[in-house]
């Protein structure tokens, strides 16, 4: 992913660091740091981390197993708007998870990787 805001980051790195929310024998196989969330594609699930708060102590791990997406949209910035944004459906739930992005970012990208991971 290009931009200023996104970028690809360490598999091993990730390995290490979020050791603790992964499960036996889950490996970390892409991920992509969003000025301070990161999506995390596992072996298993997707995990969206989100750091809150001013200071980002407050974490939240979001675990998406792949089979549990429905469906996902992705709505490029256009010449005014400033963010593109990609939405996840939950089985069982009504209301996406909606994250959006700097206009640098290339959705595109983030959007293969989440399809080949979906359509496994």
């Amino acid at each position: 992913m290009n931009g200023r805001n996104a970028s690809e980051v360490n598999i091993q790195d990730m390995q290490n660091e979020y050791a603790n929310v992964l499960a036996e024998n889950e490996q970390v196989e892409k991920a992509y740091k969003l000025i301070r969330d990161i999506f995390i594609f596992t072996s298993k699930r997707l995990i969206l981390v989100d750091k809150q708060g001013m200071t980002g102590k407050k974490i939240e791990y979001h675990s998406i197993p792949y089979r549990s997406i429905t469906h996902f949209s992705i709505e490029t910035a256009g010449n005014f708007d400033l963010d593109a944004e990609l939405k996840i459906w939950i089985s069982g739930t009504q209301a996406p998870i909606q994250k959006q992005f700097n206009k640098n970012l290339n959705i595109y990208e983030l959007q293969s990787v989440l399809a080949s991971y979906i359509l496994k």
